[in-house]
């Protein structure tokens, strides 16, 4: 089974640190060129700042970063172990730094660049890619709030909700827990409530917004 997370969007942040001002950028990237070329254009167009500090990792590829002439250590490799830390990949990063004329030292470098980087990868949002089975939850109104607590236990998505005569929830489940989940929607409903299989897909849903 292939599984991996990657940044659902572009993402930014914007903060100021002792007068330093530091915005962040979180991007989805296929390759390594891709990562680059977000790179160039961040430094295109913030050319006056005093730092633009990155990292990448690509899937199956490389992992990159800079620190941009700040010291060692403080911008580009804490930016990087944020991606690795949300399990994230083909994403790139730039944290830009206005410099506002109050040296931050190591430690304050450290948390600001791990600060926008990570705000960055919360406004961008993380989807898990995956192969998924499309399935339909008919049911009555009385019953649906209590099958729909279910669906987060086998790491499903509810995908939509139509209300008619009664209730059909669309849902992407894992496909090596649809069967446990159809199993325990059955028992829950006493038998009165069969999931249906729609279909599969190998898709990027939101799991983080």
């Amino acid at each position: 089974m292939t599984e991996y997370k990657i940044p659902t969007g572009s993402g930014e942040s914007e903060f100021t640190e002792k007068r330093s001002r530091f915005l962040g950028h979180v991007a989805m990237v296929e390759s390594e060129e891709e990562a680059r070329d977000f790179i160039a254009e961040c430094k295109k167009k913030y050319y006056d700042a005093r730092h633009n500090c990155w990292c990448y990792i690509i899937k199956d590829g490389p992992e990159r970063y800079s620190d941009d002439s700040e010291p060692q250590g403080t911008a580009g490799i804490p930016m990087l172990e944020v991606m690795r830390r949300e399990g994230v990949t083909n994403v790139v990063c730039v944290v830009t730094r206005y410099f506002g004329g109050i040296l931050l030292g190591a430690g304050g470098l450290l948390r600001a660049y791990t600060r926008g980087a990570k705000d960055a990868l919360d406004a961008a949002g993380i989807s898990i890619v995956r192969r998924w089975v499309e399935a339909e939850l008919p049911c009555s109104y009385s019953a649906a709030e209590r099958l729909k607590q279910e669906i987060p236990a086998y790491n499903g998505i509810l995908s939509d909700t139509e209300y008619g005569a009664d209730v059909l929830m669309k849902l992407l489940l894992p496909e090596e827990k649809f069967q446990d989940f159809k199993d325990r929607i059955f028992d829950v409903s006493g038998g009165t409530v069969t999931v249906k299989t729609v279909g599969e897909a190998f898709r990027a849903v939101p799991i983080q917004k």
